[in-house]
């Protein structure tokens, strides 16, 4: 198999996963949502760098370190399980909490994007099985003699799936319509995002000891 059609292959591995719901696409669809296009964007560019990150932890070799260290493994499932849980909680919290939609025109305080983006970052790497999920599409689909160009492109490549998909669902989810239906049934719909992100935390915490 030649460079190109190994990095399309892993590629098109990643796109499925990056596509799969999780707390990723809880957290930038109700970002989108509830505060702007550009903040969803924002939080998109965090998911592609922490996806990037990721990536090149996995090119390390982190995977196999992990793998191998059972208490690191669980150790970093646990935190992140925890900060799930807590984002979760927060939004569960606030979801009887009025909002007005942030349309650019109204004197509401907005979110930053820096935010946004830290937000995106740290609920991407909060769970340490992305690591894992990279790791084996790369050791599955990768030659024994890895070119250095594609070595050095893979990282950049995720970056572009992750932040091109969930940027994708940050356009669509930030237009007037889902903005209004999102208002209209706030509470409800903060309620499931907030337990199924505590959800996927607390299962994050209970697995901590399954490699």
């Amino acid at each position: 198999m030649n460079t190109a059609m190994t990095a399309l292959s892993i590629a098109g591995a990643i796109v499925i996963g990056a596509m799969s719901p999780g707390p990723s696409f809880v957290m930038v669809a109700r970002t989108a949502v509830t505060s702007s296009r550009a903040n969803g964007l924002a939080a998109a560019a965090g998911m592609g760098l922490g996806g990037s990150l990721f990536a090149a932890a996995a090119l390390l070799g982190l995977q196999t370190v992990m793998a191998s260290v059972p208490t690191l493994y669980m150790l970093l499932k646990i935190a992140g399980g925890a900060y799930l849980a807590y984002l979760g909680y927060k939004i569960w919290m606030g979801a009887a909490s009025p909002l007005t939609a942030n349309d650019g025109n109204s004197g509401a305080p907005r979110q930053s994007a820096r935010r946004s983006f830290l937000l995106g970052l740290g609920t991407q790497l909060s769970n340490p099985k992305t690591a894992i999920f990279y790791g084996s599409v790369f050791a599955s689909l990768m030659p024994h003699d890895v070119p250095m160009a594609l070595l050095l492109s893979l990282p950049l490549v995720i970056f572009c799936i992750e932040a091109g998909w969930y940027s994708v669902v940050a356009m669509m989810l930030s237009s007037a319509s889902p903005r209004d239906a999102y208002l209209r049934y706030k509470s409800w719909i903060d309620r499931v995002a907030g337990g199924v992100m505590g959800l996927l935390g607390i299962r994050l915490v209970a697995t901590a000891g399954e490699i």
